[in-house]
């Protein structure tokens, strides 16, 4: 199993003068410690589960851009870009920038966004949810026709393209890999089935029965359930001295029994480094035969 750090806070101690700073220290020391990759949300004020709106928020992108220039090897992604946030052909045009210029390191998350009080507040488009569903669909078609170079026009529901030219195209091969976040049964973990190479699910008691759904709408379609990575949520809390680490190990070895490859969530107190440093040496080795 490999683990993955998601940095969803921004509010530091030294304030929005020394986040620089700090955020590619913490970056640093999450490679040096053997995290496989690092991920950023897709939001433009700061969520109520972690903290209030107010609170500092950097754009996702323009984030993942700094952490490639900070890293050497982990793999960058959001978790998870909101669909209707960026038009398709961009959002293609800013994976496949953050792809070449990370030496081949870049995923594409997306989801199909759920924060309406933010694209309200900022002037985006939040269609209602079953239309947010088709443009996230049609936004996978669009990914994946550029990802893979064919520059021909797009005609569907929501998106006309004329051509969609990507040059230069990826280096990722055979395509930056594709995580659709988020466990709806019906709509959902179907996309997965049909054009993603990951998922990721939210934890819960549901876990199993998410991932036979998933296996169903794979056999429905005939596509490899096995080929698909299994990626889960998980919030990481080791205790002031590291007291909950053996506890960590164990529930981690439990995804792994259930078939998740990846534990992806934030680190408590993770500016401190301290959190960083004993799940490098108390927790990672320890999971890496699961």
């Amino acid at each position: 199993m490999r683990l993955g750090l998601h940095l969803s806070n921004f509010t530091y101690a030294d304030g929005p003068g020394y986040l620089a700073r700090d955020l590619g220290v913490i970056a640093g020391r999450a490679e040096e410690v053997g995290f496989d990759r690092l991920s950023v949300m897709d939001h433009f004020w700061q969520i109520h589960q972690v903290g209030p709106r107010e609170n500092e928020m950097l754009e996702a992108y323009t984030t993942l851009g700094y952490l490639a220039a900070r890293t050497e090897r982990v793999r960058l992604l959001t978790l998870v870009t909101g669909c209707v946030y960026r038009s398709p052909g961009l959002l293609a045009k800013a994976v496949t920038t953050l792809d070449v210029l990370s030496g081949g390191r870049a995923m594409l998350g997306i989801g199909a966004a759920w924060n309406e009080e933010e694209a309200v507040g900022l002037g985006l488009d939040f269609p209602p949810t079953a239309e947010r569903f088709e443009r996230l669909e049609e936004t996978l078609q669009i990914c994946r026709q550029m990802f893979d170079g064919e520059d021909g026009p797009f005609e569907g529901d929501h998106y006309r393209l004329g051509r969609t030219l990507n040059s230069p195209l990826p280096l990722s091969r055979p395509r930056p890999p594709i995580l659709v976040g988020g466990s709806g049964e019906k709509k959902t973990l179907r996309l997965v089935a049909k054009y993603a190479d990951a998922c990721n699910l939210f934890p819960g008691p549901d876990l199993a029965h998410k991932l036979e759904v998933l296996h169903d709408h794979c056999n429905e379609i005939g596509r490899d359930f096995d080929e698909i990575e299994k990626t889960v949520l998980f919030n990481f809390d080791l205790g002031p001295n590291g007291e909950n680490a053996s506890q960590t190990v164990d529930r981690l070895g439990q995804l792994a029994a259930l078939g998740f490859s990846v534990a992806h969530g934030s680190v408590r107190d993770v500016a401190t480094l301290h959190p960083l440093d004993i799940i490098g040496s108390e927790v990672i080795p320890e999971i890496a035969a699961y």
